[in-house]
């Protein structure tokens, strides 16, 4: 009796072991962009991550969705209606985690709107010999907080931020005070990149009480 209960339970875990084997993976794609004034924001490489959440036949799953520094995301998923959620505390810009309903057959793109608190226009960084001069106007969008820091980053590889970076340099906090004129910025190269033919670039904004920065698009400088 015992070896017929063990030849029963060992073909039970071989069949469960088969069926997971041949599990289809997601098809299905969803793409999209967090975007202020239709345009897209930029944040930290790994830092900030949306939710899906997917109601199945016993749990409500949830899904983890990475957003690049570009702004924009990907996820491979199953054919379903999902609820998308924006994660509080997670992004430079104000909390709003109200739920966005997803339909995705096949594929499907959506925005996910926010509201940052401060954005970043008309940014411009220039290399000369073994300095890097940088300049951007910043605009208020929410009112009540303030600017912490206006930092230019410069890296070795196109994912440049404040965690990832050879070198730094802040505005003056002086010049903080009047945001209605372009704020300088200036660097002089460290050695990680000065000798090299290229290198990265970008321009981030700290939020007094925010966490993630949002940042320029990363410049490709070259000699």
């Amino acid at each position: 009796m015992k070896a017929i209960l063990f030849s029963l339970l060992a073909g039970t875990v071989l069949l469960a072991s088969c069926a997971k084997d041949n599990y289809e993976p997601p098809k299905s794609t969803l793409t999209g962009r967090v975007i202020y004034d239709n345009q897209p924001v930029g944040v930290r490489t790994n830092g900030v991550q949306l939710e899906l959440w997917q109601k199945g036949y016993q749990l409500f799953t949830k899904i983890p969705v990475i957003v690049s520094q570009e702004g924009t995301f990907s996820a491979a998923l199953f054919d379903g209606d999902y609820k998308l959620v924006r994660l509080r505390g997670n992004g430079p810009w104000v909390d709003n985690t109200d739920t966005i309903n997803v339909s995705v057959r096949g594929a499907a793109t959506i925005d996910v709107p926010v509201q940052p608190f401060f954005v970043i226009r008309n940014p411009s960084i220039q290399r000369s010999g073994t300095s890097l001069t940088g300049s951007l106007t910043v605009g208020q969008v929410v009112t009540g907080r303030a600017i912490e820091r206006v930092t230019m980053y410069v890296g070795t590889t196109q994912f440049v931020d404040v965690t990832n970076n050879v070198g730094s340099a802040n505005v003056a906090t002086a010049a903080l005070a009047d945001l209605s004129k372009p704020l300088p910025l200036s660097l002089t190269l460290p050695a990680a990149v000065s000798s090299r033919p290229y290198f990265y670039a970008r321009i981030g904004v700290k939020t007094v009480g925010v966490a993630e920065l949002i940042y320029s698009p990363v410049q490709k400088i070259t000699l």
